[in-house]
């Protein structure tokens, strides 16, 4: 094309050398769509040839039978047709066809058509399917997520697939067998690189765990996290990601979407914003959030809420009381919240949990209740593949047993949503109970509402959470934003202002909302972004400003930020962070730039910049943190969130402890202290004593006092542990009750 632009005499002569479709391989399922693939590439080849040759014939034959388009399946192969999946009787077995339903009679509400129904299907011979030998992969394969696959694809063909490709998690997303294969074959020296489109749940951990192994042997050089996009098989507006993968370890290009226009066509103009570096599984540059450990103090501190598998455990206050009525005052019904009633308006609704309870009792004991569950959720619950939830069917599907003793022993919980727009914790008492889409920390302590609700954990959420859905909205997941995250050890002043303002948050949310039925977190939050923006508030945000009190709520989550970073000890970043506000950028790498003179724009921009670099080098600092912390664990120091109840019995996790050793003849004040082969030698440097007194505290596992940690060491004085421990309680590393320290 480019030499053609110069005239005739410069059109190159390329017959022999040109590029047709006979280079062009492809894989696809639907044999329609094979042929217009194979169509469209001789139209595309022929548009080209006639655009640099005028009306000058190509040469014969002009269309060539090439067969180069596949029609088959790309990640499965099997022997023949699928086979029907017989029962004793040898008659084929089916199953709900996952959509169909019809009106139930008592109920009036929408059941699964137990006449709609397909063939459960064997894949015999299953097994991976072969590419074609080639240069180049590109693909945009289907976007069905792991919950969905039994549902579109079936038993059968998921169990065949699970079989051919063991090494790829089970709870990946279908388009994650794309990519492992592109990965395969670029690693395998089969072809240089691929690029596909998927799904942007590529960043999620379900779906890390099929790219990171890669990534010893490949570089993804190119990728954009996400992007808006229409599903061409349903026309529904979608969110993907874009990587390109070649082998060997080096820099790429990220592209994050900060800007989308909307345009007449359905279409959007999108502004990307470019950094280079090392691209990490997350598709992020900079700190790699993907090499932190899950830290053993925050361990079964984090829950999803119970998922119920049929709306009928869900009534309204009155249902509830109606119920409890016709069963002489007796009821099953909780306060329950989802993550709609912790975004939106709360919706005063009740689940009915007959946790605990077998189906006798329940017909017993709560006759109203068990016909209600019996004529709302039996009819759905019987058409469920796993028996648990079919035999069981008055008991929620998945009841969380682990997250019920958690909150037993305590007043109440912190909750947030899966998946909304702001990241918001709050309180909720331990009676209420939460559905799936809803994460649970069993924690009564404020501080670590403060600290989950300040920036420092907000921005490690945001980062190591990726994106979900249309919306774009930030997910929340517990394996990655909170089991990893190192909270802050600190002295008990900076723990009781953290504390202070976080009762204060929470209450000011609650108190304005239950004052304006009708007023929103979601909307309260939009307003403070416009705040923090400093961008003008329409009627609509002034009237929410006014109702919820959004400045007072900006000045809390400010007062919260800095008592935050104070704790961690980067007061020096916060007083960074407020004079950026101000006027003056302290660049990281530049010092201190004024801006006052700037105009609008310059000033703006150069804000974002620090902001950016700000939250990296946060990131950084905790992923360092992170670190740290295993460290310490894996010699038998760990900070627990909730001793009493992380570790009640009072034991080590190592190998490698210290535990005390009374002088001999002597008896040792205090229980539960166990008594060790050996003493340890007490170290000359401040440092080391302050290591290995810690390390005792923590394998002794119960408080004591000072004099009953003495005899564990040669050579140590009382007075000295006693400074060292009382230390060690200041910096927040230890407790104290009364003359005993403990963990």
């Amino acid at each position: 094309e480019r030499a053609a632009q110069f005239g005739e005499d410069m059109k190159l002569e390329l017959e022999t050398h040109t590029i047709d479709p006979h280079q062009f391989l492809g894989i696809e399922l639907n044999p329609r769509a094979a042929s217009i693939a194979e169509l469209v590439l001789w139209i595309g080849y022929l548009q080209w040839h006639f655009k640099i040759h005028g009306q000058r014939t190509p040469p014969e034959p002009i269309l060539r039978a090439f067969k180069n388009i596949e029609c088959r399946d790309a990640v499965l192969a099997y022997d023949g047709e699928p086979q029907p999946v017989l029962d004793e009787d040898g008659k084929p077995k089916t199953r709900w066809d996952g959509h169909t339903t019809k009106i139930n009679s008592v109920s009036g509400e929408d059941v699964p058509d137990e006449t709609a129904t397909v063939p459960l299907l064997d894949y015999l011979g299953s097994k991976r399917a072969e590419w074609p030998a080639c240069d180049y992969i590109i693909g945009n394969p289907p976007f069905i997520g792991t919950r969905r696959m039994r549902l579109i694809l079936g038993d059968g063909y998921v169990s065949a697939l699970t079989r051919a490709y063991p090494e790829v998690a089970e709870n990946a997303d279908f388009v994650m067998y794309w990519w492992h294969k592109a990965a395969c074959s670029v690693r395998h020296g089969e072809a240089k690189r691929f690029g596909l489109i998927t799904t942007n749940s590529l960043r999620q951990s379900f779906n890390r765990r099929v790219v990171q192994p890669h990534l010893d042997e490949l570089s993804i050089i190119y990728a954009i996290p996400d992007h808006p996009w229409v599903d061409t098989a349903e026309g529904a507006a979608v969110r993907i990601a874009m990587t390109v993968a070649t082998k060997d370890v080096g820099s790429g290009l990220l592209l994050n979407v900060t800007n989308e226009e909307p345009a007449d066509d359905g279409s959007s103009t999108i502004i990307f914003n470019q950094q280079e570096g090392r691209i990490a599984s997350d598709l992020t540059v900079g700190a790699d959030l993907t090499t932190t450990l899950p830290l053993k103090a925050n361990a079964e501190m984090g829950y999803w809420g119970v998922k119920f598998y049929g709306d009928g455990f869900i009534v309204t206050s009155e249902e509830a009381q109606q119920l409890a009525s016709a069963q002489g005052g007796k009821s099953l019904a909780r306060p329950f919240v989802s993550g709609k009633d912790l975004t939106a308006a709360p919706r005063g609704l009740f689940a009915l949990d007959c946790d605990g309870l077998s189906e006798s009792d329940l017909m017993r004991d709560y006759p109203a209740t068990y016909q209600h569950l019996l004529v709302r959720v039996k009819p759905v619950r019987e058409h469920n593949p796993r028996a648990f939830k079919r035999e069981r069917w008055w008991i929620f599907g998945e009841n969380q047993p682990g997250m019920r003793r958690a909150v037993k022993g305590i007043p109440r919980a912190i909750f947030t949503t899966e998946t909304a727009k702001h990241r918001v914790f709050q309180f909720f008492g331990r009676e209420t109970l939460c559905e799936g889409t809803v994460a649970v920390f069993p924690l009564a302590d404020a501080f670590h509402l403060g600290v989950m609700s300040s920036r420092i954990h907000v921005i490690f959420a945001l980062a190591a959470g990726g994106r979900l859905g249309v919306g774009n909205d930030p997910r929340y997941n517990k394996s990655r934003c909170f089991d990893p995250f190192p909270f802050p050890l600190c002295g008990e002043a900076e723990k009781e202002r953290i504390r202070q303002i976080s009762e204060v948050l929470d209450a000011h949310r609650k108190r304005v909302q239950a004052a304006h039925p009708g007023l929103t977190l979601t909307g309260m939050y939009n307003v403070l972004e416009k705040l923090r923006a400093e961008q003008p508030l329409n009627a609509k945000d002034r009237l929410i400003h006014d109702q919820g009190l959004v400045s007072i709520l900006q000045q809390l989550h400010d007062d919260l930020d800095e008592a935050v970073f104070a704790a961690y000890g980067w007061q020096h970043l916060w007083e960074a962070h407020r004079e950026a506000q101000t006027g003056s950028i302290l660049d990281f790498k530049t010092g201190t730039v004024s801006l006052i003179d700037a105009s609008p724009e310059q000033f703006n921009s150069a804000v974002a910049r620090f902001e950016q670099e700000l939250n990296a080098e946060l990131l950084q600092r905790l992923v360092t943190l992170n670190a740290q912390r295993a460290e310490e664990e894996a010699r038998g120091i760990i900070h627990w969130l909730r001793p009493d109840y992380q570790n009640s019995k009072g034991t080590s996790t190592t190998q490698d402890t210290l535990e005390l050793q009374p002088k001999k003849g002597q008896a040792v004040k205090g229980q539960g202290v166990k008594k060790p082969a050996a003493k340890v030698p007490w170290p000359k440097p401040l440092a080391e004593r302050f290591r290995v007194t810690e390390q005792a505290l923590h394998a002794v596992g119960k408080p004591v006092t000072a004099a009953e940690l003495t005899p564990s060491f040669s050579r140590a004085k009382t007075v000295d542990l006693q400074e060292i421990l009382e230390s060690l309680v200041t910096l927040g590393r230890a407790r104290q009750d009364g003359e005993r320290f403990g963990v």
